[in-house]
């Protein structure tokens, strides 16, 4: 029988009532918070096309990694922009570079706040491609693999808690670790951007982290949007590789993709809300065409919904407030 017995908005009808039946619940437990690192001392520069966001120096990102800890933040996901760029990326593999500072840095402040690194050759190489390019112009995934596997080792040594490989180079998880046991970082989580899409969602990325490819694209390598079941494979290939945890991105475009993964996996899946989904509703609640909050609050529940346990999200700190009031 249906109307009128059956009456779903009997437990809509007031707030108390719409919190009591929730059944997706966003906790501050599942965010993580995305930081971008450049060189200097007392810099903090605005990503233009990212309104709030900065780029910072390490005695800066100390500072912004102490607040997200005082706020209940678990983690956060750092990003290094060096000046020095090379075609073998140096700086990344300089025990002395910029990532190995400021995660040593942000380790000595924040003990108990868990450093993810992000691993990629996009942003410490002169030509801003994830792995090592051929004279043709070519991206070589073999010799890139090692050398991802060598910046995920200097970066456990100065103190990540989880290194996590972004370059989407085939049987580079295997190879990190591998490395990472040899050299005793077992306990060393592996956290894979296993279903990394090829996106126009990442442009303001690009501007933070300073990773524009200096030519080409990056389709030989990141995924085809129009994919899933290719997604699916993928994520399966780097379960088996050992990943300890597997991710989406980005996130709003995908939400059917990450329903897909977290059905056919026993890992915890994350989700990162990219800068492209951020500054769109940055954009829009700057015009006052939406509610900044509450379309933040939708996105985010949406996520969580369909399946990702874990958020990295631009708006980390501003949902420890919110989530607090």
């Amino acid at each position: 029988m249906g109307f009128p017995l059956h009456r779903p908005r009997r437990t809509r009808q007031s707030d108390a009532w719409r919190r009591m039946v929730r059944e997706t619940r966003l906790s501050l437990d599942a965010l993580i918070y995305p930081l971008f690192v450049v060189p200097g001392r007392g810099v903090r520069h605005p990503v233009q096309s990212m309104p709030g966001v900065s780029q910072l120096s390490v005695d800066e990102v100390v500072k912004d990694a102490k607040a997200a800890a005082a706020a209940g933040i678990p983690a956060v996901l750092l990003f290094a922009a060096p000046s020095e760029k090379d075609a073998l990326a140096s700086n990344a593999l300089d025990p002395k570079g910029l990532a190995a500072q400021a995660i040593a840095a942000i380790k000595d402040a924040c003990p108990h706040l868990l450093v993810w690194a992000d691993v990629c050759l996009c942003g410490v190489t002169d030509h801003g491609h994830c792995g090592h390019v051929l004279p043709k112009g070519a991206v070589d995934n073999d010799s890139s693999i090692e050398t991802l596997a060598q910046v995920a080792l200097n970066y456990a040594r100065a103190g990540a808690d989880a290194v996590a490989p972004s370059d989407m180079m085939d049987g580079r998880v295997a190879a990190l670790r591998r490395l990472l046991d040899r050299q005793g970082h077992a306990t060393t989580p592996i956290v894979s951007y296993a279903a990394k899409f090829a996106s126009a969602f990442y442009g303001p990325f690009r501007e933070a982290a300073e990773s524009a490819p200096a030519f080409g694209d990056r389709r030989s390598y990141q995924m085809d949007a129009a994919n899933s079941r290719e997604a699916l494979r993928e994520v399966l290939l780097d379960i088996d590789e050992g990943a300890d945890l597997v991710m989406v991105k980005p996130a709003g475009p995908y939400l059917d993709i990450i329903r897909q993964v977290r059905d056919a996996v026993n890992v915890p899946v994350v989700a990162y809300q990219v800068s492209g989904e951020f500054s769109l509703i940055k954009a829009a609640a700057e015009r006052g065409w939406i509610d900044e909050r509450a379309a933040v609050f939708e996105t985010l529940t949406g996520i969580h919904r369909a399946g990702a346990d874990l958020i990295i999200t631009y708006w980390a700190p501003d949902m420890a407030r919110w989530l607090n009031e």
